[in-house]
């Protein structure tokens, strides 16, 4: 059973696991609509509901060995993400275990850490998460990716967008942070892998793609890949703020926010570690064909 399938992620996730000819459940609010009705020429069983709903999750549950949650949101009020986030995960881990799930395969976030639960709602919320699927007594795997790119969907539309339309491309601050952004296929890969793999259970694992980069090189990438020499301004962190306090009224879904900026300025968004390549031999898109697949 996979929550989140009708996000950016989610429906690559879930033409993954039908590839490796896997049953595939999918919790979505509405059955109808374009990307579930994707779902279902795939061959998935569509239940209507939603993850804040006890009744639902234990109507998609049932009968399922293994859930994947996805299900997040990137903004909005705290309650939010008490609610969908952090109280829906517990209520998934009570459901899971009392229908007889075997293994959770849960999406959190690269920089989500004890010492960082405090930082913005968004990390908190992943961190609850995070403990209560490994304090669910179930076989888990999480997996934290970095900046996922594809090219409908995630923040890269966006950065082209920018890199194509604007007289000069503003980079937050200094731009010395470093990004590892990882293809969308590479991570629906990995959760599909997740789902089988028994060296996987009970581990965190950091996902990021081949090339780890500053800002500044990103940028200068992009830019490169887009045919754009149009040039580069350092925009201060304060001034983004204000900028930040007045888009994130407005509505829909806002790509910058003060929680994102403090997030950024947090520091590196890297992988620390070769665990993931390492168990999983996955191959993975490397930077320069990810910006050419979204050019």
């Amino acid at each position: 059973m996979v929550t989140g399938a009708t996000g950016f992620v989610g429906p690559r996730v879930v033409h993954a696991l039908r590839e490796r000819g896997r049953p595939v459940r999918c919790l979505v609010r509405k059955p109808t609509g374009a990307v579930a009705g994707t779902l279902a020429a795939w061959g998935c069983e569509l239940v209507e509901g939603d993850v804040a709903d006890a009744a639902s999750l234990l109507r998609a549950t049932q009968g399922c060995e293994v859930v994947v949650h996805l299900v997040a949101i990137r903004q909005g009020r705290e309650e939010q993400f008490r609610q969908v986030m952090e109280q829906a995960t517990r209520e998934l881990m009570t459901v899971a275990s009392e229908a007889g799930v075997r293994r959770i395969v849960l999406m959190s976030a690269l920089g989500t850490s004890e010492e960082t639960k405090d930082l913005v709602p968004y990390y908190h919320a992943k961190w609850e998460m995070e403990q209560a699927v490994a304090e669910s007594g179930l076989e888990h795997v999480i997996f934290r990716p970095s900046f996922i790119f594809g090219r409908d969907g995630g923040i890269l539309p966006t950065f082209r967008k920018l890199a194509r339309l604007a007289p000069v491309t503003p980079i937050i601050g200094s731009g010395t942070q470093r990004i590892q952004p990882i293809w969308v296929d590479d991570v629906a890969a990995y959760f599909a892998a997740g789902v089988e793999l028994a060296e996987a259970n009970g581990r965190i694992f950091e996902l990021g793609g081949p090339d780890a980069v500053s800002w500044n090189e990103f940028w200068a990438r992009l830019k490169k890949t887009l045919g754009q020499r149009r040039p580069s301004i350092h925009v201060p962190l304060s001034f983004m703020r204000l900028n930040a306090l007045v888009t994130e009224r407005l509505p829909g879904d806002i790509p910058l926010t003060r929680d994102l900026l403090t997030m950024l300025e947090h520091g590196d968004n890297t992988v620390s570690n070769d665990d993931a390549v390492e168990t999983f031999g996955l191959p993975l898109v490397p930077l320069d064909e990810q910006l050419r697949r979204a050019a």
